[in-house]
């Protein structure tokens, strides 16, 4: 499972006409879900995303948690984070998880960070998104439960 997680001042999903996710202050989380991911694996990620030390305190220092800042998410499924770009001009997306497996550990990933007691919006599964956020620092990271 990967996550690119960026620090926000606002970040939206938009699908059509409607808004289905939209965060102030916090993390966009773009997650992507690979054919040997487990629900373990989610949990291992939220926790992980959850306890990020991304936020700064007085000193500013990045010392505190979303949760910290009364900070939110917005998690959008993204299976092209496990694109291969390495032979050719067009990436092969063989190493992505089926929609099946895939919606099911997005949705356990969205479970365990509710969980955890963060607010959480989310994007539309498997569908075309237009996602708009203003990246603060900029500060992005890149987590996989592979490494």
């Amino acid at each position: 499972m990967r996550a690119v997680v960026q620090r926000v001042a606002s970040a939206r999903v938009v699908v059509g006409d409607g808004v289905p996710g939209r965060i102030g202050r916090g993390m966009l989380v773009l997650l992507g879900v690979t054919h040997g991911d487990s629900v373990a694996d989610a949990r291992f990620l939220a926790s992980k995303v959850a306890g990020l030390r991304i936020f700064e305190d007085r000193e500013g220092r990045m010392n505190l948690s979303a949760a910290d800042v009364s900070g939110a998410l917005l998690i959008v499924s993204q299976f092209t984070l496990y694109g291969d770009c390495r032979k050719g001009r067009r990436p092969s997306f063989d190493a992505a998880a089926g929609p099946e497996q895939a919606e099911a550990l997005y949705e356990a990933f969205v479970a365990e960070t509710r969980a955890l007691g963060l607010p959480v919006q989310t994007g539309v599964f498997q569908a075309h998104m237009m996602v708009e956020l203003v990246n603060d620092g900029p500060v992005t990271l890149i987590l996989d439960t592979a490494k």
